[in-house]
């Protein structure tokens, strides 16, 4: 067995980037020829001339918080779907709702790779721990598995003491499912004497991987690894053995944008996450997560060639309410391009049972942070105040809004 899953994970990341690129204008006229909601998107685009990743961030970011309106206006994927619910291999419904389609293909959600990289195999046997019930996270990892050429004992959540005899009478190599659970689990083992030990990997995702969990796995000598994704876009990024980072995927184009915005940031910064994948179900074009995470400098010393990220780093969905109107990140970004600046914080307090807005602004002079106040307030339609702050001591963490009130 090699210890990569195929040559594209070690391609020369130039190859990779005039690949990705070179496919885009194909995969957005596709996605503009057959669904009506790119057809309107994207009807005035010259698509032939987005061959670069400053074409691209041009393009209108469709945001994952507005899918359920969308769907809610055109059943059931909103007009984002090439292909019709009838040929679909199964639709689900994540919370919100929001329905995602899976497709046909084999490993539709492109889960096969990070499986490999966290030491699935061809013939092992591994406990599927993910939810099997409307939720798609269950299918994404046993197609990934069956594609690998693994068995799966489609676990799902609860009944723990099934689970443990299962683990007791089956001896599956791994697990795969949140990193909670796999403790609750093996701790039922212990409970009723059953035998664990065949378990040694195991790859998790949907949860924070909670140190004290680690350390709990590393103590049986089970190595697990973590995965990001969504419903809507499958696998994005996965941990290899060199534990620095999560690295992309193979089939798909990822920015980090400041927060509110479609504009890209600068490697490092924390922004959120946007994805196009190449997927001919369910074509997407810069579809804003709402996760939070940065780009990692370099290249892995596992030998993958792709972009590495931090992972999973919070929510960019910061809005909130202050004097009884919502402020969303989306506003603070139209006050710095009013003014052609780049990085602020609205910093919220509750001083005496008022709250008090600060615009916290790097590399603006006091004649224009005076002037901002004026479209602080036009904007928003809250009084703010705008104090200047030094170039680099805004921290790197993606906060836009930043709330500081007490609640209790």
């Amino acid at each position: 067995m090699t210890a990569h899953f195929d040559a594209l994970e070690t391609r020369a990341p130039g190859e990779r980037e005039r690949s990705l690129l070179e496919r885009l204008p194909k995969q957005l006229a596709f996605a503009r020829e057959r669904t009506a909601y790119y057809a309107q998107v994207l009807k005035d685009v010259d698509l032939a001339a987005v061959t670069s990743r400053e074409a691209l961030a041009r393009l209108p970011v469709t945001r994952k918080s507005d899918l359920n309106t969308l769907q809610h206006a055109q059943m059931p994927f909103g007009g984002l779907n090439a292909t019709p619910a009838s040929g679909l291999a199964r639709i689900f419904m994540s919370p919100g709702p929001i329905y995602d389609p899976e497709g046909r293909g084999p490993d539709f959600w492109r889960n096969a790779r990070c499986l490999y990289a966290a030491g699935f195999r061809p013939g092992d046997v591994v406990l599927n721990c993910f939810s099997y019930h409307l939720t798609p996270a269950g299918s994404m990892f046993e197609t990934g598995l069956h594609h690998l050429g693994c068995a799966v004992i489609p676990g799902g959540v609860g009944q723990t003491e099934m689970q443990a005899r299962a683990i007791a009478d089956l001896r599956p190599a791994g697990y795969v499912g949140t990193p909670s659970f796999l403790k609750i689990i093996l701790e039922k083992c212990d409970e009723l004497g059953g035998d664990s030990g065949s378990m040694r990997r195991a790859l998790v995702s949907g949860e924070a991987f909670l140190p004290a969990v680690r350390e709990f796995m590393g103590g049986r000598d089970i190595d697990c690894f973590q995965a990001y994704g969504t419903a809507d876009l499958g696998m994005i990024a996965y941990e290899t053995p060199a534990r620095e980072g999560l690295v992309l995927g193979e089939d798909l184009i990822l920015e980090i944008v400041r927060p509110g915005t479609g504009d890209p940031v600068a490697a490092g910064e924390v922004g959120e996450v946007v994805v196009t994948p190449f997927n001919a179900d369910y074509p997407v074009v810069r579809l804003a997560t709402g996760d939070l995470s940065a780009v990692l400098e370099g290249v892995s010393p596992c030998g993958r060639t792709n972009t590495r990220i931090k992972g999973w780093m919070g929510r960019a969905d910061q809005t909130t309410k202050v004097r009884g109107l919502f402020v969303h990140p989306h506003q603070v970004a139209e006050v710095l391009r009013r003014h052609d600046l780049k990085r602020a914080r609205l910093v919220v307090e509750n001083e005496a049972g008022e709250d008090r807005m600060t615009l916290k602004v790097e590399e603006a002079s006091e004649p224009a942070a005076r002037a901002m106040e004026a479209t602080l307030r036009d904007v928003m339609k809250v009084r703010g105040q705008v104090v200047c702050v030094a170039p680099g001591s805004l921290p790197n963490d993606g906060k836009v809004i930043e709330d500081l009130r007490k609640y209790s």
